[in-house]
């Protein structure tokens, strides 16, 4: 999702501390469930990613990292605070913002496995030199310089993460490669990581095609029909609900994604078009990057 080529920073400006705003980290949990879960949302001096912490009375497993050094700082202070053992860290997306955070949250709690689907885990060794290069001069003494710095995965390939008694099912999205979401049966939760995005600009450089972004939207629309009581975007504003607004957000921008390309000369009119549509957003970028890809003047991936 981030590129490996040089972009300013103009959205991600100082890469600042993780955000703890109102509404950040608020804990909410089925009554007859075992498990109970926090988000994380760390504004856009992260990415506007939202790592996800599930608990039970003992243990935790972090899902996803965020993407400075100052946002895994404030992340494992979180953890700790939470007088949880940390178990393990499941890495759910092969771009950095998902994992370049790690290194301080791992120092905190060494005995944590850190993995990742074998999928998840080839991506992330295919790219990592390349995202070092664009992104370690930028955001110097708060990302990783070197691939020392970086914490590996290790593979695993297992159709659910088990915490407890409970069972947290790994459920690929069909069509797309490398795209997966989490559920809690027992909170009837999804928790959507890179597939779901809320009150933010949508990330699209990643589905190129228009067979690509529909098979997206098929997924959302499997999502839904889960039902699901809890619904965690990967990248969200501090504020956003965390409920099926956020299904419906990220189909609907999808949608007239697809319609404003069809009906736009270039990339140009298609990010004042989508401007239009979604005033005064974050992660500005992702539209940028996602059209000028779109309307065949950059190259991704």
């Amino acid at each position: 999702m981030i590129s490996s080529r040089r972009l300013a920073l103009t959205s991600l400006a100082a890469a600042g501390a993780y955000a703890m705003l109102p509404g950040a980290g608020q804990a909410l949990a089925q009554p007859a469930a075992t498990l109970s879960w926090r988000h994380h949302p760390a504004g856009p001096s992260g990415f506007f990613r939202a790592p996800v912490l599930l608990s039970d009375a003992s243990d935790a497993i972090l899902i996803d990292g965020g993407w400075t050094l100052s946002d895994g700082r404030a992340l494992a202070e979180a953890i700790r605070a939470t007088g949880r053992r940390l178990r393990m860290i499941y890495v759910s997306q092969s771009d950095p913002d998902f994992y370049f955070s790690l290194s301080p949250i791992k120092a905190a709690f060494p005995e944590a496995r850190v993995v990742a689907a074998p999928e998840t885990l080839a991506a992330i060794r295919a790219n990592v030199q390349s995202k070092l290069a664009t992104w370690s001069p930028q955001l110097r003494e708060n990302g990783p310089q070197t691939l020392a710095d970086i914490v590996m995965p290790e593979a695993l390939d297992a159709p659910a993460l088990e915490l407890g008694a409970e069972r947290i099912e790994i459920v690929p999205a069909a069509g797309l490669q490398n795209r997966r979401y989490l559920w809690a049966p027992s909170l009837k939760a999804v928790f959507g990581g890179v597939l779901l995005f809320n009150r933010v600009h949508v990330w699209t450089a990643d589905t190129q095609t228009r067979e690509a972004r529909a098979a997206w939207v098929a997924t959302l629309d499997a999502i839904a029909a889960r039902d699901p009581a809890i619904v965690v975007a990967g990248h969200m504003t501090p504020d956003a609900p965390v409920d099926a607004a956020a299904i419906r957000y990220t189909r609907d921008y999808l949608l007239a994604f697809e319609e404003e390309l069809g009906r736009t000369a270039d990339s140009a009119a298609l990010i004042a078009a989508m401007q239009a549509r979604y005033p005064g957003l974050g992660m500005g970028i992702a539209l940028e990057i996602g059209a000028k890809v779109a309307k065949g003047e950059m190259r991704w991936g």
